[in-house]
């Protein structure tokens, strides 16, 4: 992550649905927001709007101001944002510890063949990357 991201704020639940909404569709204009959320639940466009225009100003989206209709941009990738809160959840709830918070998940929902397999090649790979980390310093 870069310093940019560790700066930005926290984003709210409901700044957290938009973001998944321009993160799939980016980029979009309020309307094209507003008509993707709708599909989901019913809410007005005046409150996107002013959601958007709060986002703005935290930085968390850019807004191309060219065109009649603003057009918006996620400042922050989906992965880095992700990044970001979960690593405050694990600072936060599990004293920094990324596998007591992959185990809690895992605990919680069942994960799919193809996720496990997922999660069984990232081990391998953080074992891997391990290993040849302290064989070079044994060296």
């Amino acid at each position: 992550m870069t310093g940019k991201t560790q700066a930005l704020p926290k984003p709210t639940e409901a700044e957290l649905e938009l973001l998944r909404i321009l993160w799939a569709i980016e980029p979009a204009t309020v309307r094209e927001i507003h008509e993707a959320l709708n599909q989901e639940r019913e809410v007005g466009y005046t409150t996107v709007l002013k959601l958007m225009q709060i986002m703005t100003v935290k930085g968390l989206v850019e807004r191309d101001e060219a065109n009649r209709a603003h057009v918006y941009r996620a400042t922050i990738s989906q992965e880095d944002m992700q990044s970001k809160i979960l690593k405050d959840l694990s600072m936060r709830l599990f004293a920094g510890s990324a596998a007591q918070l992959a185990m809690h998940a895992l605990a919680m929902e069942p994960a799919s063949a193809s996720e496990l397999e997922e999660i069984r090649m990232l081990i391998e790979s953080r074992r891997k990357g391990h290993s040849e980390k302290n064989g070079e310093e044994r060296r």
